[in-house]
């Protein structure tokens, strides 16, 4: 059975735009998707890359546009400028890592984050909102948030982090099928070849 590290934050908008369709991906394929929270800026910094304020400001406005081009492409809402951003979604990356520690599935919680930030003008960053996600994806929010808050699964995220480092991750989303690392949403389709075909895959040298 395939395997895929999905590297992500969920603050990031093209991961908010990805989430459906990966795991669809993955279903299909009968793939693990392995969920790993990262902090994109220890990623960024050694990318290269900066926050889209601290950008030219032709690279805003580009970013402004690809966001409502790939929404309409994936028939989802979005809200360019969201109230609640930026955001720092560092305790909702814990959850999930919580969850996952725990044997949970968190894909319908994490759909219920991103949506929150990008559709829905929530703050992800309140807890009262993460402990109203968990309820209704049907899952116990009180383990799961204070499991978040400790050294064990803050020091996996910084693993995480190192470990998309490591792939060659250039931002968030990344996903890593065989050593190969997909870098953004509009990979996923090449993904799902890959996925299809059995081909070897592809390194820099």
């Amino acid at each position: 059975m395939a395997e895929i590290d999905y590297y992500f934050y969920c603050a990031s908008p093209f991961t908010y735009l990805g989430h459906n369709k990966i795991c669809e991906v993955a279903e299909r394929h009968k793939a693990t998707l392995n969920y790993k929270p990262v902090n994109l800026h220890a990623i960024w910094d050694v990318s290269g890359a900066v926050p889209p304020g601290q950008r030219p400001p032709v690279r805003q406005r580009q970013r402004l546009v690809e966001l409502q081009r790939l929404a309409a492409w994936r028939g989802l809402p979005i809200k360019t400028e969201p109230k609640h951003w930026p955001v720092d979604a560092a305790l909702a990356d814990r959850v999930i890592i919580a969850l996952v520690e725990a044997g949970h599935d968190p894909r319908y919680f994490m759909s219920k984050v991103l949506s929150g930030v990008w559709a829905n003008d929530d703050n992800i960053a309140d807890e009262a909102v993460l402990t109203s996600y968990l309820s209704q994806v049907g899952l116990d929010a009180l383990p799961a948030l204070t499991d978040a808050k400790t050294s064990v699964v803050a020091a996996i995220r910084d693993r995480n982090s190192q470990d998309a480092i490591t792939a060659d991750a250039v931002g968030v989303p990344t996903y890593v099928l065989n050593g190969e690392a997909f870098w953004g949403q509009d990979r996923i389709e090449l993904l799902d070849e890959a996925l299809t075909t059995g081909r070897k895959p592809f390194h820099p040298k």
